[in-house]
């Protein structure tokens, strides 16, 4: 926030021209026009048993939606993507495709580049939700069942839609004003523009027999016991609430936050030229939650943003994509360093001492040169951790997530718990999507036994 204290520290809101805010927070990848679409869709070999399709954690019939796509049939296209994935719209934006299906596509060769799998989602999911027209999906007859779901993330919504469409009820509970989870507070706002996590939610919903009950937190208005006693199942997509801590002492001074927190309140501001920030700004980490601040710290106006990251390149969550992306946008990254103090004066942030690091023996260790960025605003984004408090000592944890076996069932009976909250995984929202949609499968299967 825009508060004397970070206004002295060199935090200022209002640095740019109000329409540079327009340019610079537009949709970063623009989507593919219908004749790009039905080029991109045509280069595709349809193939048989697609290893794109396998790489693929919802398993979205690729060649089938984007032979639809050459058809001209957008609908059937959207229809075989949300069949799939009912957050296919979202995935298609933010999805890692290039190390995903992608990847695997045959044509990625040196001669050549892969069928532009992401473009071609969002293309199809964009026209489907311009004009949806009759639903695609209709909900099977009323079981009489009743399931909760705590937390409206990709997990959570893919869980409650499954559920619907198999004509159970569902109360979905969510301890923010808006559902969406990450999709609605943690991306940027250029991957996501023109309100589309809501749009989708929205859609999502219209399949009926969901009931949105917001500002309800586990452990704060609701307990896992008061759910058992009311709902013949629960599926927890508790997400990640925890921050991780530097590991150096962190004073409580202005300029000092979470990454996450600083992308949260970019989303949700109506208007960004409000919103203040450093002139130097340093974000410490290496995931897409790292970029996202870096990149948008530059677009609202930041002179110098540097991520500082412990490891090298190859080491770091963030895709090579996201990483060059951040370059292109005026983002130093400065790789093999970790924070030694954070440095500051009259409350106010300085700068970071860091030192460098390399490995011996396989092990992370400090060379013994140190180097100091200046910096007065500086974001933590190296990592966000489960908060078990909610669910106490009723489920298994294993590294401080939640264990369920392949279906999402976990120690406790008549609970499921599928996303960021579970252990394993790679933290991607395709990922927590098909989490939510498997466990609906098993709770179905076991409310209808």
């Amino acid at each position: 926030m825009d508060t004397p204290a970070s206004r002295a520290c060199g935090i200022h809101a209002a640095r740019l021209n109000l329409a540079d805010y327009a340019v610079n927070f537009s949709d970063a990848h623009p989507p593919l026009t219908r004749p790009q679409a039905l080029i991109e869709a045509e280069r595709c070999y349809y193939c048989h048993d697609a290893p794109c399709a396998t790489a693929c954690p919802t398993g979205i019939d690729i060649p089938s939606f984007i032979h639809r796509i050459a058809q001209d049939n957008n609908r059937g296209a959207a229809r075989a993507i949300l069949e799939a994935n009912p957050l296919g719209g979202m995935c298609a934006r933010v999805c890692p495709t290039e190390v995903l299906c992608e990847q695997a596509c045959v044509r990625n060769t040196n001669e050549d580049k892969p069928v532009e799998i992401g473009s071609l989602q969002r293309y199809a999911t964009d026209a489907f939700f311009e004009k949806p027209g009759a639903p695609l999906f209709q909900r099977a007859a009323a079981t009489g069942k009743r399931v909760a779901v705590v937390g409206a993330g990709p997990a959570g919504l893919a869980c409650a839609h499954g559920l619907a469409v198999r004509g159970h009820d569902v109360v979905l509970f969510e301890a923010r004003p808006k559902l969406g989870g990450l999709n609605e507070y943690g991306l940027a706002s250029y991957k996501t523009t023109n309100n589309f996590a809501q749009k989708e939610v929205e859609w999502l919903l219209s399949i009926g027999g969901i009931e949105v009950r917001t500002g309800q937190q586990l452990g704060r208005d609701i307990t896992l016991d008061s759910l058992l006693g009311a709902y013949d199942a629960v599926f927890l997509g508790l997400g990640l609430q925890g921050v991780n801590a530097l590991g150096v002492a962190e004073p409580t001074v202005t300029g000092l936050r979470n990454a996450v927190d600083f992308i949260a309140e970019l989303r949700q501001s109506a208007d960004l030229s409000t919103l203040p920030v450093g002139r130097r700004v340093v974000v410490i980490g290496g995931g897409m939650t790292a970029v996202d601040a870096a990149v948008q710290s530059r677009k609202l106006g930041a002179e110098e943003v540097t991520i500082v990251y412990r490891r090298g390149a190859e080491a770091m969550s963030a895709s090579a994509v996201e990483q060059q992306w951040a370059q292109t946008n005026g983002v130093t990254i400065r790789h093999w360093a970790a924070p030694k103090e954070v440095l500051s004066e009259g409350g106010t942030v300085k700068g970071v001492r860091f030192a460098a690091t390399a490995l011996s023996g396989g092990k992370l260790v400090e060379t013994g040169e140190t180097f100091t960025l200046e910096a007065d605003m500086v974001l933590k984004a190296i990592g966000q951790t489960f908060v078990a408090d909610p669910v106490g000592n009723r489920v298994a944890l294993e590294g401080g997530r939640i264990v369920t076996d392949a279906e999402g069932q976990t120690s406790l009976a008549r609970v499921w718990a599928g996303g960021d909250c579970r252990v394993g995984g790679r933290d991607l929202t395709v990922e927590a999507v098909e989490h939510g949609k498997v466990a609906a499968v098993s709770i179905h299967a076991a409310l209808m036994a």
